[in-house]
């Protein structure tokens, strides 16, 4: 009895493990390269796990928010993809940084050219954006990702307030205040040096799929916190058989 209740126990352990280190944790999001002020230009990076075994991501679309439509996105050069920006007219024409602007970008894409995301591995995708809304606290992108196998999942779903996160949640832009010398100095030096800001900030960002340390990290905790919790329980039982006798 003794021994099959320390069966069980290491059995629940180990499905603990299997759980905490499932792909639930990853999913496409976006963050920027320091700071994402409103009013603002930002270098923005959507990160896109692999959560297949038996696949490779080999495409992403992202759509951009058309409440807030951003006159300026550049991506990155990458090798082993194709990019292609997609703009839209505009419903209604949006004055930036005194500018009349009649269409903005509603969609890029990337295709892989080579082999994509491989399994176990995510790959930062960069963009240059702005100017960034004054008149949000954030952006919500829809993001659809494809696998070489045509499987499609869909990042669409947008977070509610006082709900559980959804299965497949739109990565969603966090938008900082401006800070207090305002951003128009800096938008100028961005319309004449937005290809140099762009590489320099992201470079070192893109230079090759790295592994999932993160999710590693909490593995190998989640591991010791087992194997520490089964030795108890074994000294436990020895000590009861011991008594016993």
């Amino acid at each position: 009895m003794k021994a099959s209740r320390l069966a069980a126990a290491g059995a629940l352990a180990a499905t603990a493990v299997v759980v905490l280190s499932s792909p639930a944790f990853a999913h496409v999001s976006v963050q920027p390269e320091g700071v994402a002020a409103k009013g603002g230009y930002a270098v923005i990076d959507f990160k896109v796990p692999n959560e297949r075994d038996n696949a490779s991501t080999t495409k992403l679309e992202v759509t951009f928010p058309s409440d807030h439509p951003l006159a300026s996105v550049m991506p990155e050069p990458m090798p082993g993809w194709d990019i292609k920006v997609t703009k839209s007219k505009l419903d209604k024409p949006v004055d930036v940084h005194g500018k009349q602007i009649t269409e903005a970008v509603s969609k890029v894409t990337w295709t892989a050219t080579g082999a994509g995301v491989k399994a176990g591995y995510f790959e930062k995708f960069p963009l240059s954006v702005g100017a960034l809304p004054e008149d949000a606290d954030e952006l919500v992108f829809k993001a659809v990702q494809t696998y070489s196998n045509k499987e499609v999942v869909r990042w669409i779903e947008e977070q509610k307030e006082g709900d559980e996160e959804p299965e497949t949640p739109a990565p969603v832009l966090t938008l900082s205040a401006a800070s207090e010398d305002g951003h128009h100095g800096s938008a100028a030096a961005e319309d004449a040096s937005d290809d140099t800001k762009s590489t320099d900030n992201t470079a070192a960002e893109t230079a090759a799929p790295a592994d999932s340390s993160d999710t590693t990290a909490r593995v190998l905790g989640v591991v010791g916190i087992v194997v520490g919790a089964l030795g108890v329980a074994y000294g436990v039982l020895a000590g009861r058989r011991r008594t016993n006798a």
